[in-house]
């Protein structure tokens, strides 16, 4: 039930609102005094304060102002006609709203009502910024390899300040991830975190997405248009792909960053702004300067900080963890059970050169969470989104120049499979691709005594 604390020195005028708000539902406390109304806030923690302007001893005003700002409820202000200007400037102090005496219920009711859905909203954006920070903590990037260790100790060192980040890396590597770790861990969580590709927007837009645009800036300009630099402001602009911004628009983002201060295309004014910029990029951003395709001068204004994001291909050690995280993920979003992978799958994982980093790995996951019939992921499940067998990177094949004598290649591979199957040859059959009989005729063939499988692993025996 939504709690609201009357304070009034007159004890009719308490009566009559806690008779009315009661009815209305709300469980209504009472105080006779501003310093009393203090004591039952702290004690309570209130959705609502109703509170007399003028009262002996402190006033509603000063009751407004020592009350927390992280808890502060929606305080209402109650004031003679005569003095209505006092409740306006007690609203400038942060007053929700002020009723005039003598109060007529259906105001009363109203006005609660209203601040009741206000503060029903600020505590579900409170509960979304915290669940956002539990998601985007610097505990929760995963990683336990030297390069992302490193990466994550220079995020965590740069997140309480204001300056501006660079974070190099491969598509795919958690750029965005880093960035919102950074930002939701900072002062500026209850801030705007905002997000652009540069390289999906076209270069005739591209400015106006940023600045934003006045009515009659350029044809097709009927209505004003905040842009992303104004939007964020007291938050944190993430620049993703910063290397493929054109050049005029570069000049224009190191003014803002130098005089923070944005001026709308067609405007006449500038607007002050307080932005936070992370940029990143999958370019080697030196070699865009000496190219003459980046400014030397918004280079050096972004990279105060840098964060280099290692590929998944240099740090292995992480895939069973970042499995682990892909798979509960997945069975919360599509109600399935699986409890882990197969260590041949897990194998297969580790041993695979994951051109798409992790926003592959975690594509191959979702998908053998979705069509997966067992409670574990085996090598079946992720067999065709590798390409198991068929990539250089499994087997290791190369073709010479002069050929190869395909009988001596067939069994260099029958004995890789079994080499990489532990002598299973049943699992050596499915790396192949093949079935269990013909798997077994060509070990025959060929003679190869590098181990017996296990019989507890094969299907019913041959003919």
């Amino acid at each position: 039930m939504a709690a609201i604390v009357v304070i009034d020195d007159e004890y009719r005028q308490r009566d009559i609102l806690k008779t009315i708000l009661e009815d209305e539902g709300y469980e209504v406390h009472t105080a006779s005094s501003a310093e009393e109304g203090l004591e039952l806030i702290d004690a309570l923690n209130p959705d609502v304060v109703i509170t007399d302007l003028k009262m002996g001893g402190m006033s509603g005003v000063h009751l407004l102002e020592c009350l927390p700002v992280e808890t502060k409820p929606a305080v209402i202000i109650m004031t003679a006609f005569g003095t209505i200007s006092s409740a306006v400037e007690a609203m400038k102090k942060g007053a929700f709203d002020y009723l005039t005496k003598p109060l007529e219920k259906d105001v009363i009711v109203l006005t609660v009502r209203k601040a009741m859905e206000r503060m029903q909203l600020l505590r579900e954006n409170l509960r979304l910024q915290d669940a956002l920070f539990e998601k985007f903590k610097m505990e929760g990037i995963i990683g336990t390899s030297r390069k992302m260790r490193e990466a994550a100790e220079i995020a965590k060192k740069v997140t309480p300040t204001a300056v501006t980040v660079l974070v190099y890396g491969e598509s795919g590597t958690g750029k965005e991830l880093i960035a919102k770790a950074i930002h939701y861990n900072s002062p500026r969580r209850t801030g705007p975190f905002t997000a652009i590709n540069c390289a999906a927007i076209p270069d005739t837009l591209i400015e106006s997405e940023l600045f934003g645009y006045e009515p009659g800036a350029f044809s097709g300009a009927v209505h004003r248009k905040i842009g992303l630099f104004e939007s964020s402001d007291k938050g944190t602009l993430f620049l993703d792909e910063v290397g493929d911004l054109p050049l005029l628009t570069q000049t224009k983002i190191l003014r803002v960053l130098q005089d923070k201060e944005v001026r709308r295309l067609g405007g006449k004014e500038n607007t002050r702004v307080d932005v936070r910029i992370i940029a990143a990029t999958n370019k080697d951003l030196e070699k865009e300067v000496a190219a003459g395709k980046f400014r030397e001068d918004l280079y050096y204004r972004l990279k105060v900080v840098t964060v280099t994001l290692p590929p998944l291909r240099e740090r292995k050690e992480d895939i069973p963890a970042l499995v682990s995280l892909f798979i509960d993920k997945y069975n919360r979003e599509f109600g399935k059970r699986i409890k882990g992978v197969s260590e041949s799958a897990l194998r297969a994982l580790g041993e695979y050169h994951w051109p798409g980093n992790i926003r592959q790995l975690e594509s191959v996951i979702e998908r053998a969470v979705l069509m997966g019939d067992s409670d574990m992921v085996g090598l079946n499940d992720i067999r065709s989104e590798l390409k198991l067998g068929q990539e250089k990177g499994v087997l290791d094949i190369e073709i010479p120049d002069e050929g190869i004598n395909f009988e001596e290649l067939e069994k260099e591979l029958i004995k890789k499979a079994m080499f990489k199957a532990n002598n299973v040859a049943a699992r050596a059959a499915r790396l192949l691709g093949m079935t269990y009989k013909t798997f077994w005729y060509r070990l025959e063939k060929f003679g190869i005594q590098e181990g017996s499988p296990n019989e507890d692993t094969l299907p019913e025996k041959r003919n």
